[in-house]
């Protein structure tokens, strides 16, 4: 062209902008202005768009002042240029003063306005906005109610149901775009029949619409509504997106369906989507959360072009999960060698990982980190370094760092609580409650949970009903966590009558609570009811995960149910999609050696698809005590020996299956053996509760004030079992088992109708389950005892293990 004009620049840098070549439109622009022409309003506007796009602050500012000296501040076009400018860039305060200096404004300017405060995440002055605009005669349009709508995804459901309204008062036609973000805000509300109901509204549907969806259910968890939308969408022609994939991954995760996730991915690859980083962090999370190994979560991590902050967190945080602590730190030290710094959710997940013996040693060290990223004050590192604390032992170090913390509160609390619970310091666990209370903290449902919790492990029934009644008086027996931790807490204590009750109280059992009832049911010996309980929480429609299916076959293993347990087993993979793990090997291979169908159990372990461990070679060693199998059990014993030579349980088991063969000769040179390798038996504990004390004995101590009248009555009670055929076999002396110790206690110091409650820490032994069992019937009285394995109810001279343990 001869002769360049205003309008002919302006028509040429919007073209670019439009485009998306914003830089080439900026250049342009300069030569404009050095040509001597003066832009106009429109120019000015495709060049503040082309600053947007570019989040560009210093340039925009520029020709923001450039405005100002042609006199353009005060125009309404441009206003909503600068306001929109302003917002991109993260400069609200300003984006918000220039509003203000508009006369009136029009919809495009109040609906950026509203877009900029949404993008702020300030969603009630977004919705301020919209009434102020109202108010002042100013029509919404759809674009104005798609920006609410996203502020009233975060602000719940009753907001996005009065605004859904105003489409309908003022008559807004439902396009595509608006009937998105209708269904978005109903999906991240849980409502997904009414999102449904809506997406249907209207034949129109792009992938966005179908996203939203998939992704909704997937926020409910609803595995089969997210996997036949996604069909659904397949077969309307629209091709899914990344975004749409990374859902479905999520759902995946969230239900540990490790097959449908390597078909998902199948797909991504079918799709070429890939190398989408959204995808790939789906599929690293999908794999570390589903997978046994990290071998397939790593190979997508590696796929990844530029990995950003959640594809290192994932990683990291998986590697913790699967006890690969090693790992997860070299993958930390890595992250941080390739420019990405770590944030509190990755400290907060590297901090669940360390559990080996170097992990005291590494938490310091993570504790020095957050110091010097100035993170030890966020909420959530702190909670985790707490935690971390506690679970490894190092009591003294939570508490100083509760301490030098400016504000504690109830979830400070409930962290210490679940530490301590995980480290098995379940006395300690109950010490807090009297701390909260010097701190005038109120307990939550969650914090009382993690207390109840703590009781049950103790089969501490005074405290746990103590807690049960806080419960209702504070109306947290509401909280379907503290229903469930009672089921637990009852049901650990054996009293399967109270756990049924507090079970039946539940509006809506969740698979938690099923599997609460189940673990009661069999370890009480109910073992029949325990299958049926499986059997109706399948009929409720509620989906088992991996530890209902261990419960089940641990009732089945222990009830002798060999053919239902087999069947359970199978059912994992064929109808729930669920990939069985190494428990479940064991929990099946107990089954069948428990039936004496060693064969079998033996085929399973060869058909395993990973590879043997210790564990399932000493389940199939003590079969073969029961079963007094000699020569399976050397062959079980040296299999187990090899992968784990310091266990003692092991030489026990083969010496105790020499021993009942008769072949004490060999018995005694197995625990020869034990001891030249400086190898000790766990040493047998039981305690029980008197008065909110707990009384701990062990076999040997004579710490306990009241030991001279326990051997006492040990001996009296042994002169009355005569007539009854006991013969003792207890040779350890005046040094009995530390389960009689408790027995003797009991009768002693409990009110002559109560039932006897002991817990031991290991597998009651022949000698003490005859000598328990026909005490109950000398004095008539009825004595439990939880024992490593299971319950053992003893009344009347009967078990209801029905010598079967």
């Amino acid at each position: 062209m001869s002769q360049r004009d205003v309008v002919s620049w302006t028509g040429i840098i919007s073209a670019y902008v439009k485009c998306g070549e914003h830089e080439k439109a900026i250049g342009l622009f300069d030569q404009m202005m050095a040509s001597g022409l003066v832009p106009n309003e429109f120019t000015f506007s495709s060049v503040l768009r082309a600053c947007s796009s570019l989040e560009d602050l210093e340039l925009g500012m520029w020709v923001h002042g450039q405005m100002i000296k042609l006199g353009f501040e005060s125009n309404p076009v441009l206003g909503s240029a600068l306001v929109d400018f302003y917002s991109k860039c993260g400069c609200f305060s300003e984006a918000f003063e220039n509003f203000k200096t508009m006369d009136s404004g029009d919809t495009v300017s109040w609906t950026t306005m509203i877009s900029s405060f949404v993008k702020a995440q300030e969603w009630s002055q977004a919705l301020r906005l919209y009434l102020k605009m109202i108010n002042l005669g100013i029509v919404p349009n759809e674009f104005t109610f798609v920006k609410l709508l996203m502020a009233c995804g975060f602000l719940g459901l009753e907001y996005g149901k009065l605004v859904h309204a105003h489409v309908i008062v003022w008559g807004i036609k439902l396009n595509l775009v608006l009937k998105t973000a209708l269904v978005d805000v109903y999906s991240k509300c849980h409502m997904m029949e009414e999102a449904s109901k809506i997406s249907k509204q209207t034949p129109e549907a792009d992938v966005m619409l179908w996203t939203a969806m998939v992704t909704g259910y997937t926020q409910v968890l609803d595995f089969k509504g997210a996997i036949d939308t996604f069909y659904k969408m397949r077969r309307s022609g629209v091709s899914p997106n990344a975004f749409t994939y990374a859902g479905l991954l999520h759902t995946c995760s969230s239900l540990s369906q490790l097959n449908l996730g390597r078909q998902i991915h199948s797909r991504v690859i079918e799709s070429g989507l890939e190398w989408e980083l959204s995808v790939g962090n789906g599929l690293v999370d999908m794999y570390m959360k589903c997978s046994q190994t990290v071998e397939d979560a790593l190979q997508a991590f590696k796929e990844i072009i530029n990995p950003n902050l959640i594809s290192w967190t994932s990683l990291i945080a998986g590697f913790a999960q699967h006890g690969s602590e090693c790992e997860a730190f070299q993958a930390f030290v890595e992250m941080q060698v390739s420019g990405m710094q770590p944030n509190s959710v990755t400290i907060a997940g590297i901090l669940k990982g360390c559990v080996t013996t170097e992990a005291p040693t590494r938490v310091r060290k993570l504790h020095a980190f957050s110091i010097k990223a100035e993170a030890d004050s966020d909420t959530m590192v702190c909670n985790a370094l707490i935690e971390a604390y506690a679970r490894l032992g190092m009591e003294e170090s939570a508490w100083k760092f509760i301490k030098r913390m400016t504000y504690t509160d109830v979830i400070t609390y409930t962290t210490l609580a679940t530490g301590l619970n995980q480290a098995g310091h379940h006395a300690k666990t109950l010490g807090i409650i009297a701390r909260m209370l010097d701190d005038d903290v109120k307990m939550d449902g969650f914090v009382l949970s993690g207390f109840l919790s703590a009781s049950a492990g103790l089969a501490a029934m005074e405290p746990g009903k103590q807690l049960h009644c806080y419960s209702v008086k504070s109306g947290l027996c509401s909280w379907i966590s503290v229903s469930n931790a009672l089921v637990d807490l009852y049901g650990k204590c054996g009293s399967m009558q109270d756990a049924r009750r507090v079970f039946m109280d539940i509006s809506k059992p969740n698979v938690v609570s099923w599997n609460g009832l189940i673990s009661g049911l069999a370890s009480n010996s109910h073992f029949s009811s325990a299958f049926s309980a499986f059997e109706d929480m399948r009929l409720e429609g509620i989906h088992p995960d991996k530890i209902t299916f261990l419960l089940v076959l641990y009732a089945c293993s222990h009830g002798g149910l060999v053919d239902k347990g087999l069947e359970c087993f199978y059912s994992m993979s064929e109808t729930y999609g669920i990939v069985p793990q190494s428990d479940h090997y064991v929990s099946l291979v107990d089954l069948l050696g428990r039936a004496g169908r060693f064969e079998e159990a033996l085929e399973m372990i060869k058909k395993m698809p990973f590879r043997s461990d210790a564990l399932i070679y000493k389940t199939l060693l003590a079969s073969c005590k029961l079963h007094k199998n000699v020569t399976l059990g050397e062959d079980m014993a040296r299999r187990a020996l090899a992968l784990d030579p310091s266990d003692p349980a092991v030489y026990v088991l083969l010496a105790n299956i020499y021993d009942e063969a008769g072949r004490s000769e060999l018995g005694d040179m197995t625990r020869q053996m034990m001891r030249a390798k400086g190898l000790k038996k766990n040493p047998g504990q039981s305690w029980m509760e008197v008065r909110n004390k707990v009384h701990l004995f062990m076999a040997g101590d004579r710490s306990h004030p009241q030991i001279n009248k326990l051997l006492e009555k040990i001996e009296s009670l042994k002169l009355g079992l005569r007539s009854l055929g006991y013969e003792n076999e207890d040779n350890e002396g005046l040094s009995y088992h530390s389960e009689k110790l408790a027995i003797a206690f009991g009768l002693l110091n409990t009110p002559s109708m109560a039932p006897i409650r002991i817990i031991k820490n290991l597998r009651i032994c022949r000698d003490c389950h005859t000598f328990t069992k026909l005490v109950s019937k000398l004095v008539d009285r009825e004595i439990i005892v939880r024992d490593g394995n299971r319950f053992h109810c003893f009344k009347k001279g009967d078990c209801s293990c029905q010598g079967y343990w």
